[in-house]
């Protein structure tokens, strides 16, 4: 049973909503993040990235750049800028892609007992030290501001809701600078509400498709203010979960006004948007290698044919059209590929695309062990296209592959088995906006 309750959120004021929302800010480099708060100044990323409004000499975890995302969170709230709805309330979240896809989400907040638990699964790693840093936003902050985007299998009753709700007029309706339009509705009938509640507790898991970081960190951070309530009711509170090696001391401010909701904490549920995995989309995460691991062209080729088929030089691009096949750009010519059928797999895992060819080729050919930490690897989100491959390669970079995207059953399949997926395994788009809603904690 999946536990997302309506919440009271804060938002932006009608007017000023295409001015604040902004992409998540683990997207941007901090040179990027500067420049794009120069472009917008009211966007949302100078509270969720307030590093990118100091000097470059100010540390990336320093106790001002937390202490100033509050103080303009505080100040748009003063000013106007954000509202707040002082019932409880689900939301209605519609992003529509330039090529006219769209997903309608539900805005809600998710148990972290569920995460905890495992009702909500998960099929990422994670680092601790990109942890740290949103522990001490939100709790800083006392809010969080990054929704995270789950999925689940839906019997259509929410579609239902949705279908109802979309009806009305919604609270914002904008086109963003890249062209994805956003939409959102505040869902106000009782009715519609208990339908969404009972349609959740009804539902056996939810699965983290984009977030893992956000996910944990709001979880940690929600752990160590249960701590602080324990300890301010003369109880002891020293949770391994959050006081382990992924504790962070440095951000002690703020547990103190953990705010009480019922028999709990605000801060024991996380801002999220959970989407019927039928209406998402997975984009291929393609991959650049900056050498042949000191092959030739022709020897290349020769280590490949060994697991692969491999097609004909050609000018155009070839971009993949079914499991276990890949394009590949060397030399100023595109090469189909295709895995043999002893090396496939039918572990949900081993059987991935993106491990396929980690595992026959990455590996084995080029000396890529650890994707994650060799800097000879570079990854490509599927919606750069398959000119950004070639562009990498013509630039300096040896080799590029186009992989076949990941699909959502493959991802459920991961997680309901408790495995991880490889890095860099799906491209979601597209993307949440951040700074639409806010969870006051």
């Amino acid at each position: 049973m999946a536990d997302v309750i309506p919440f009271s959120c804060i938002r932006p004021r009608e007017d000023r909503a295409s001015d604040v929302a902004s992409l998540p800010y683990d997207v941007f480099s901090l040179d990027e993040a500067k420049d794009e708060i120069a472009r917008h100044p009211r966007s949302f990323l100078r509270i969720d990235m307030a590093e990118a409004t100091f000097a470059d000499s100010v540390e990336k975890h320093d106790e001002r750049i937390y202490a100033r995302a509050r103080t303009l969170l505080d100040e748009a709230i003063a000013d106007g800028t954000y509202v707040v709805d002082g019932e409880p309330h689900y939301y209605l979240y519609r992003l529509q892609a330039v090529d006219g896809r769209s997903q309608t989400g539900v805005v809600g907040c998710s148990s972290i007992d569920d995460y905890l638990n495992d009702v909500i699964k998960k099929h990422e790693k994670t680092r601790a030290d990109k942890e740290v840093d949103r522990i001490r936003h939100v709790d800083t902050c006392g809010a969080q501001t990054g929704p995270i985007f789950l999925a689940f299998r839906s019997d259509g009753t929410i579609e239902r809701v949705i279908e109802k709700t979309a009806s009305a007029e919604p609270l914002y309706d904008f086109e963003a600078d890249d062209g994805v339009r956003h939409t959102v509705w505040r869902v106000d009938d009782p009715a519609d509400a208990d339908a969404i509640r009972a349609a959740f507790e009804a539902t056996p898991a939810l699965y983290i498709a984009d977030g893992h970081h956000r996910a944990a960190s709001a979880v940690k951070a929600g752990l160590l203010r249960r701590e602080r309530a324990a300890a301010a009711s003369g109880g002891r509170g020293e949770s391994s979960a959050a006081n382990g090696s992924d504790r962070n001391d440095g951000g002690k401010q703020g547990f103190a006004d953990a705010v009480p909701c019922g028999d709990s904490l605000e801060s024991d549920h996380f801002l999220s948007v959970v989407f019927p995995s039928d209406q998402l989309t997975i984009l291929d995460y393609n991959r650049a290698v900056a050498d042949l691991n000191g092959l030739s062209s022709g020897e290349f080729l020769d280590r490949i044919r060994e697991r692969f088929e491999v097609g004909e030089a050609a000018p155009m691009p070839c971009k993949p059209d079914c499991k276990g096949s890949f394009g590949m750009y060397l030399d100023g010519a595109w090469y189909s590929l295709e895995i043999k059928d002893a090396y496939r797999s039918s572990d949900p895992v081993a059987g991935l695309d993106v491990a396929l060819l980690q595992d026959n080729l990455l590996g084995p050919v080029l000396g890529i062990e650890d994707p994650r930490t060799d800097k000879r690897i570079d990854f490509i989100g599927g919606i750069r296209g398959l000119e950004e491959l070639k562009r990498r390669v013509d630039g300096g970079m040896a080799v590029a592959f186009a992989l076949y995207p990941t699909s959502i059953e493959e991802l459920f399949a991961v997680a309901d088995a408790g495995l991880l997926m490889p890095p860099k395994s799906t491209w979601f788009e597209p993307k949440l906006r951040s700074g639409l809603f806010i969870h006051r904690i």
